[in-house]
């Protein structure tokens, strides 16, 4: 157990100052996407710009790559928040379980596709945790983008899944900041859940 914890604290101390960064700016940016505020947006920018150095240099390539993706669904979805705004406020919707099937079958290819291409083209360690991880990620953001209300349902289990990938890699805070980002997006969840039923 002493061992345990000395390793946590070696890895706290090693934190670099780009992890800080992803790390505040991503805390932010969901803890206001969960408020549906549209400044999550540009906040996300600077934390996906971090954490796409940050990955590449831990071999999480997947993840890595999501980060430009993120980048582009961040400028898309800033734009298509205002967009609507001008009008209306942009309602939540919701999938039908049918829907949801189908995204979850997205899914699992997308995660077979990655993970057999991060394993033969990569020099990665986990490409399979990190092509499925990406996957759920992947498809999440855009949900969000949409403003589909499961999109929260998909990042709390990511979220979690994220966790052990991050502690195998020695990112501690980042580690802890998915944990953080599991219990913002479940009240996401719920805060979103109360707007969608009261506006049926």
């Amino acid at each position: 157990m002493h061992d345990f914890f000395q390793q946590i604290f070696q890895q706290f101390n090693q934190t670099t100052w780009l992890e800080w960064i992803g790390t505040l700016t991503g805390f932010m940016c969901v803890y206001l996407a969960a408020k549906q505020n549209i400044l999550n947006w540009p906040i996300s920018i600077i934390s996906v710009l971090a954490y796409a150095f940050l990955f590449f240099e831990s071999k999480l390539y997947g993840d890595a790559v999501l980060q430009l993706y993120f980048l582009f669904t961040a400028v898309y979805g800033w734009y298509y928040w205002i967009r609507k705004t001008k009008r209306d406020e942009k309602p939540i919707v919701a999938f039908s379980n049918r829907q949801m099937l189908y995204t979850v079958l997205i899914i699992f290819v997308l995660a077979g596709l990655l993970g057999i291409f991060l394993d033969h083209i990569t020099d990665s360690d986990v490409p399979y945790a990190d092509g499925f991880c990406t996957s759920v990620s992947f498809v999440a953001q855009f949900l969000m983008t949409r403003k589909v209300l499961q999109n929260w349902i998909l990042w709390i289990f990511v979220d979690l899944c994220y966790i052990p990938l991050y502690f195998h890699k020695s990112l501690l805070l980042t580690a802890i900041l998915y944990l953080a980002f599991a219990f913002i997006a479940w009240n996401g969840y719920h805060d979103w859940n109360r707007t969608y039923q009261k506006s049926k």
